[in-house]
Parts: structure tokens; sequence; C-alpha cells
């Protein structure tokens, strides 16, 4: 029997990283023998993951064969459900966008509404590629609110009324069934927009940063941290909610989630689109404020160089406990003016210590990152050696005869 070190999933996990790319290669870093290696690369070939490529020359002039994650088996549907906007794409295993849509919406229209639209501009997606729909092998969720990600529900979200505790996966399916003829059993996974930003953005720019923040600041803020290269999520999934720390300074402003002085109600994206507005320029949300700063209106880059300040003193301590190496800025707010904000408090009050090899950044994927997280939420999770083995014991064809015992 194999050892979870000497499986195909491991071996497979070795070759997709790039800690192993040839035979002999595989067989120095298990220690398996050549026969071995190859009954398990086998398994791969027979499934359609793994393609064989011409290297280079060997030193005995014997041409040698690369081993490669095959990313055109099969497709993946990722979708980024933000309040008032929707992103829904296909995409290779690899992370590439083989076709894309986006469309407005209000995610407060309700689970059945969104996610039904949702399929029916998947399903669109899939014609526009010429995809069957056998190829889905998975589909990602990004969502504006708290997710329970061993169930993919959403957990007393303050900005998604009606979906708190609505099982998503199960409705994602049966819509993706009857409107695309997905298979009804495909895995749907589901996670907090911040936190696949931050996975999207951190495996794209940053693979080898070991600490990783990301801070999303739109109409409401919230982080995702991603440290040796896993989400960190926190005991219930409500790590990096930054949006309600509260700010003691301003007891008196209310914020959607119920609580007084949150820094999202001070600083977020709809806050100064409130404050814009009442100084004689109409924003009603934080892309408003974004296209007022993109037309150099003065009012909005002062507001969102304080939002930044605001923003910087929680962001010290965050700083402070977690040290790392990249702290970047995305979402409507991440310009200068707000970037500037943040660093002036941040070089101001944290130690020396801790910002000597901080890069404070913005975001690279834009408005894609948490596409690009949610897919490799979803191949990094059936890829992953267990899931795997798994999957590959159910593509073996089953014995005919015996007691099925």
């Amino acid at each position: 029997m194999a050892t979870p070190r000497s499986s195909a999933g491991h071996l497979l996990e070795l070759i997709r990283t790039g800690r192993a790319r040839t035979r002999g290669e595989l067989q120095r870093v298990t220690g398996l023998s050549r026969s071995t290696v190859g009954q398990r690369l086998d398994l791969l070939f027979a499934a359609g993951w793994l393609r064989a490529v011409p290297g280079s020359h060997s030193t005995g002039g014997r041409p040698s064969v690369l081993l490669e994650f095959d990313d055109r088996h099969a497709v993946v549907l990722a979708a980024d459900l933000d309040t008032t906007r929707a992103r829904a794409a296909v995409l290779d295993l690899g992370g590439g966008v083989l076709a894309g849509d986006s469309w407005d919406q209000r995610i407060e229209d309700g689970p059945e509404r969104v996610l039904d639209r949702l399929a029916v501009r998947f399903a669109g997606l899939l014609e526009e590629t010429g995809t069957v729909p056998g190829a889905v092998c998975g589909v990602g969720l990004s969502l504006p609110g708290p997710v329970d990600t061993s169930s993919g529900t959403v957990v007393r979200p303050p900005v998604m009324p009606g979906w708190d505790g609505h099982l998503i996966p199960e409705r994602m399916r049966h819509r993706l069934h009857l409107r695309a003829g997905v298979d009804a059993a495909v895995p749907v996974l589901a996670d907090n927009d911040a936190n696949l930003a931050g996975l999207g953005e951190q495996r794209a720019s940053f693979p080898d940063c070991p600490v990783f923040v990301l801070v999303k600041v739109s109409d409401g803020i919230g982080a995702g941290v991603v440290v040796e290269g896993r989400i960190l999520r926190g005991v219930d999934g409500a790590a990096g909610d930054l949006g309600h720390v509260r700010l003691h300074d301003r007891p008196d402003v209310r914020c959607v989630c119920g609580s007084y002085g949150c820094l999202a109600a001070i600083a977020g994206g709809r806050a100064l689109a409130g404050r814009l507005s009442a100084l004689g320029v109409p924003a009603g949300s934080g892309a408003d404020v974004r296209a007022r700063l993109d037309a150099g209106c003065p009012d909005a880059g002062s507001l969102a160089r304080e939002a930044g300040r605001r923003c910087g003193e929680v962001l010290v301590t965050v700083v402070t406990l977690l040290n790392p190496g990249v702290l970047m800025i995305a979402g409507d707010l991440a310009e200068t003016h707000f970037v500037t904000g943040v660093r002036e408090l941040l070089y101001q009050r944290a130690l020396p210590r801790v910002t000597r090899d901080l890069e404070i950044v913005t975001s690279a994927l834009g408005e894609r990152a948490a596409l690009a997280g949610a897919a490799a939420m979803v191949v990094e999770h059936l890829y992953a050696p267990d899931q795997a083995d798994a999957r590959l014991a159910a593509l073996r064809p089953r014995p005919a005869g015996g007691s099925g015992a």
C-alpha cells in the first residue's frame, strides 16, 4: 500500500510544484524504485493529468523527458460576487482565463436570484469556449462576507441579507446542472473575497513570501492573510475582518453591522462616498470615490488620504503581530492618496524592526485577484495528494465478478 509520501497523488504534487520534473528526480526525492515510480505515473497519465515534453539533452546525449501537469485536461468555473458587481470566468487549471464576463448586480437580491443568474452566465461562458459540461472539475466562489469553508455557508454577513446559513454549494450545483448540464456532484468551494484575493495575489506575484497580507478597501474593509502558503482563517473563519475593528474616538458613527465606530464605517468606500456627497460631489459607493480620485478631485484625495491614515491605525497592530513581508492594498481605494495615508501611520507608529523589510504595494491583478484565488483554491483542493488519490481510485475500473467485499 502506498504511503502518503509515495502515492501517485504525492508524485503529482512534486511535479505540479516543480520539485521534481523527471522520473529520475522523482526516484531521488521519494526513494521509490524505478518500477514503482513508473506504476504511479501510469495512473496519472491514464487520468490525463500529466503530459511528457522533450527536455534538454543529458550528458549522455539522450534527450530527457520532462513531466508536466496538464493544465488543459479540465476547467474551473470561478466567480467573484461583490455587493454591486459580479465577475465570472472559465479558467484552465493553471489559472489562465479562457473566457470571462462581468455585470451589475445587487448581492442583497439574495442567493436564489444571484446564483441562478450566475449559473446562466456560466452556461454562456462554457458555450463561448466550446467546453463540454463534463470538463468542469470544480467551482470556486468569492463572497463579500464571512464563510464557513467546511460547509460553504455564509455566516451572519452584514452586507448580504438573506444569505445567512444558506447552503450555497448545494444551490450552485443544482442551478449549474439545470442551466448548463454540469455534473450535479461537482465540487463547489466558497470563501471570503479578501481571502481569495490574497491567495490569488500571493500565488501570482509573491509565491515565496512566507507571510503575506492583503487588505481590500472598497465599500467595506477586509484582509486576507496567507501564511506559509495557506490562508489563515482562524477558528471560525473570521480572521481578517478588519472593517469591524472599533475606533473609540468615533463612537457616534453607526456601522451596517449595528455597532458604532467600526473602521469600515469611518474609512470604507461607502463612508467616503457619503462624506464626498455632503461636500457637493455626488458619490454612492467606493467605485464612485475611485472615479473621482482618478479624475483628480481634491476633496476625494483629501478624504482618501485621511481614510488611509485611519486604516493605518489598525494595520500597525496587524503588521506588528504578523510581521509580514508584503502588505498589499487592494480594492477601489488602492491608489496613491489612500496608500500614502497608510504609509504615514505605519512608519510613524510601528517599530523599525517590523517595517524594515516590509513591502507596501498595491494590487497587481486588480479585479481578477479574487477570480484567480477562487480558481487556485479549487485546483489546490482537488489535486492535493489525498484528494488526488481518492479521485484516481474512483477512476479505476472495478474488477469483474467477485463478492465486492
